[in-house]
């Protein structure tokens, strides 16, 4: 990665944060902050500078590990909302709701393979 794809990045990723913060400033609904907080935008800057450097099957194998993040981001919620009604703390309830969509994320990748493996191997 250069310096550029790490600008454009930062300059990508930092938009669509702040432009998801003024929505939720403006609207009349509370609920649009959580909403925005799971705004995809790591994922399509990734998407994009990966297309635009590697071409689409690479951005292709970007898209696919997203999936594995994505439903580990519900494994995270899940526990950050556990944990912080259980615990009232927040800065606990993050780190396990981080640590919790890793392990889920890594662990959902890996059963994926192994039953694609399977399925290949056994028409």
């Amino acid at each position: 990665m250069n310096k550029k794809d790490l600008l454009i990045r930062f300059l990508l990723g930092g938009t669509a944060v702040t432009l998801s913060y003024l929505i939720t400033v403006v609207s009349p609904w509370k609920i649009l902050a959580g909403i925005f907080a799971a705004f995809p935008a790591v994922m399509l800057t990734a998407v994009i500078m990966v297309g635009i450097g590697a071409g689409t099957m690479k951005a292709t194998n970007v898209v696919k590990g997203s999936v594995y993040g994505m439903m580990g981001g519900l494994v995270c919620v899940t526990a950050v909302l556990f944990i912080l009604e259980t615990t009232n703390n927040w800065p606990l309830s993050i780190s396990a709701g981080l640590i919790s969509w890793l392990g889920s994320s890594i662990a959902i990748s890996i059963l994926k393979e192994k039953t694609l493996k399977k399925a290949i191997q056994h028409p």
